[in-house]
């Protein structure tokens, strides 16, 4: 084959750090529009971000040149740099250093681009820990709990 051709689609979760302060709801789109730059930086295409305060969900079609721990380690980097720019309320915030990526099925696109829609809805009857062991459980993601909520 001559060439190098893919579509994935890939859901991705990632948590501040425990130490850190909440992302605000005034700085949350903002946010959510600078990390879509740099995932379109790295030759990927976001479709939908979103999250709540102390995490976010990424849907994007990740790019056949671009590990994804490489996209996820410019995208902490570089927006946890530009949201201390933002105000010093910040000036303590950082990204835990893990995250989890599942592949979507083009099917499933839109069920998943709805469910990272409606956040702030899930997580009125749903905790970020219950939420991520329900995808790890769904996925069938072998884990050790000991480690999973560390920073």
């Amino acid at each position: 084959m001559a060439q190098s051709l893919s579509k994935l689609f890939v859901h991705i979760i990632f948590h501040i750090k425990n130490t850190s302060v909440p992302i605000r709801q005034q700085e949350a789109d903002e946010l959510y529009a600078y990390i879509g730059s740099i995932i379109k930086d790295r030759q990927s295409i976001p479709i939908i971000i979103n999250g709540v305060d102390d995490h976010i969900h990424i849907l994007c079609v990740l790019s056949k040149n671009v590990a994804l721990a490489d996209l996820l380690e410019d995208v902490k980097k570089y927006s946890s740099a530009w949201i201390k720019t933002k105000d010093n309320y910040y000036k303590t915030f950082a990204w835990q250093g893990g995250y989890a990526g599942f592949s979507v099925s083009p099917s499933l696109c839109d069920k998943t681009k709805q469910y990272i829609k409606k956040q702030k809805e899930h997580h009125k009857k749903l905790t970020f820990q219950e939420e991520y062991l329900m995808f790890l459980k769904e996925y069938g993601i072998e884990y050790d709990e000991r480690y999973l909520w560390r920073d």
